[in-house]
């Protein structure tokens, strides 16, 4: 995998998942920097791993989830490389994190709690306060918060 190839599945990721919020949502939204890219294989996750090493800060920190970027790659500043997954969770090929002001997300949270956007959930974990959005035969997902909620993901917490 090179770069061409890494750049090529950020956008895929970036405009499937700007596509899957406007669908459900009917509007667009900002990104928090987030971007993870989700490993199929134990091949691509290792070539993935050693393409991006150099573009990231390394951390001493075990918990480190997202790393930053020492170079922005279009919007995003943190990158998350994810292992391969045998659930179905693991079919998906990326996520973004989208971004709400926080009263914005508080009223987007009530609708969608309510059933107003099909598609879009109350994500199901606990000391997440995070709309996951998704469509059946669509192979990415998209996470909407705060940013705060945003940059809390980049470190494994739960």
């Amino acid at each position: 995998m090179g770069v061409v190839i890494l750049n090529e599945k950020i956008e895929y990721i970036y405009s499937n998942c700007s596509q899957l919020v406007h669908t459900v949502l009917g509007r667009d939204l900002p990104v928090s920097g987030n971007i993870g890219l989700f490993a199929q294989n134990e091949e691509e996750y290792q070539n993935m791993f050693e393409l991006t090493r150099p573009l990231v800060y390394p951390s001493d920190n075990p918990l480190q989830k997202y790393f930053e970027l020492k170079e922005p790659i279009g919007k995003f500043t943190h990158l998350y490389i994810r292992k391969p997954d045998q659930t179905p969770y693991g079919k998906y090929l990326g996520d973004i994190d989208f971004i709400l002001a926080e009263e914005e997300y508080e009223l987007l949270k009530k609708e969608v709690i309510a059933g107003k956007y099909p598609g879009a959930v109350m994500y199901d974990r606990p000391g997440w306060d995070t709309v996951q959005v998704v469509q059946s035969g669509i192979d990415v997902v998209s996470y909407i918060s705060t940013m705060g909620m945003a940059i809390k993901a980049r470190i494994k917490f739960d």
